[in-house]
């Protein structure tokens, strides 16, 4: 473990990491960094334009945007403490044991709290948990590499 100060990151600090713009930066600060750990969070806006239609009568966000907002904390994690080479960028490669608990709803903030677990040369094997409320809504694992964007 590092003895490493614990920092945080604000909107425009998180996106001079990730390449991710809205409406598709689904990190709006990032309370604690550290080279181990990063605890992000995002608000979801109730007049977010996917609540139109999924389930319009009883708005849900997807689970799938839940485990993207955790990818973006991993790839920042990543990022800011093992700076990828000239026009490379953290990418998924894997995904695994994805367990959804809870329904996310408009309106509440989401708590992302992503661990590096192991390290092998150029791959990155996270876990982590998205929280609403100290609940915990998804719990997953996943495997980042840095790549190039496809030109």
């Amino acid at each position: 473990m590092s003895d490493a100060a614990p920092r945080a990151l604000n909107r425009e600090q998180i996106q001079q990491l990730i390449p991710h713009r809205d409406p598709f930066l689904w990190l709006d600060e990032v309370v604690e960094l550290t080279p181990e750990r990063i605890h992000a969070r995002k608000l979801i806006p109730a007049d977010l334009d996917v609540f139109r239609g999924h389930y319009p009568q009883f708005p849900v966000l997807p689970g799938v945007l839940q485990c993207e907002a955790a990818f973006q904390a991993g790839a920042v994690l990543i990022a800011a403490n093992f700076p990828p080479s000239e026009g490379q960028v953290p990418v998924v490669t894997r995904l695994n044991n994805v367990q959804f608990r809870k329904m996310v709803s408009p309106g509440q903030t989401l708590d992302i709290q992503i661990e590096l677990a192991e390290k092998m040369s150029n791959a990155f094997f996270l876990k982590g948990k998205v929280s609403v409320g100290g609940q915990v809504t998804v719990r997953l694992e996943f495997a980042c590499a840095a790549a190039n964007p496809a030109t």
